[in-house]
């Protein structure tokens, strides 16, 4: 797996706002947790909530900072969140686990 191509096509999904695409980067049983809205988001159900809500419901766009590959399984991401939210712009953070190529597990957070 190309991790660069991989995390390029996860955000162009993301910023186009297609859910479908979206939630094929991520295993059937992934979990997403996000401290910063207080819970986790399971499986393609649950992630679909997180993206329509936060994503898709903000106008959130998702501008990759910084890829820190940590091996073949994890990555960090520092990225910038801009939308119709009310700081406009925020600093963000993805720590990312593969399996099978996909996302099986996803920790997002607020940096503010």
């Amino acid at each position: 797996m190309n991790i660069h191509n991989f995390i390029n096509d996860w955000l162009l999904a993301s910023n186009n706002f297609d859910t479908e695409k979206y939630l094929e980067f991520y295993e059937p049983d992934s979990i997403l947790d996000d401290p910063s809205v207080g819970r986790q988001f399971i499986g393609h159900k649950g992630i679909k909530d997180y993206f329509e809500s936060y994503f898709i419901g903000y106008n959130t766009n998702t501008k990759l900072v910084n890829l820190n590959i940590k091996d073949e399984e994890n990555v960090h991401l520092e990225v910038e969140f801009t939308g119709d939210f009310s700081e406009g712009k925020l600093g963000g953070i993805f720590d990312l686990k593969f399996k099978n190529e996909k996302i099986i597990f996803a920790k997002a957070d607020l940096i503010h």
